[in-house]
């Protein structure tokens, strides 16, 4: 039987699991930019999905599929100038982005991701 690898316990989830040569990231919010930019924030949950996959053994261009979820499906241009810069052109996951409400007002952007192990 394969191993369930859990990394991060809070009281309701782990910040990402990994199954199955499958890595699974919580989505991730901007706890040092909460209330900033969308920008600064996507910057921020990004550097933080980079950590998590290397913690795991992985990195960003192993990403199968993310799911952005935004406060205010306004922004989607100004998070994307984020995302353009940071995503491999020739490692670009499958992806969804949809507009929601999010855990509190100073969050604008939640982020998680899907991605094949080493």
């Amino acid at each position: 039987m394969t191993e369930i690898k859990r990394w991060h316990p809070t009281a309701r989830m782990n910040q990402m699991t990994a199954y199955n040569g499958l890595i699974f990231t919580a989505g991730q919010v901007a706890e040092e930019n909460a209330g900033k930019s969308v920008a600064e924030q996507t910057a921020e949950i990004l550097r933080n999905i980079d950590g998590l996959l290397a913690e795991a053994g992985s990195d960003k261009s192993r990403i199968l599929s993310a799911t952005i979820y935004l406060a205010d499906i306004a922004s989607f241009a100004e998070m994307n100038s984020v995302w353009d810069a940071w995503v491999a052109r020739d490692a670009m996951p499958a992806r969804a982005t949809v507009e929601a409400r999010l855990t509190g007002p100073e969050y604008a952007v939640e982020i998680s991701v899907i991605a094949a192990g080493s």
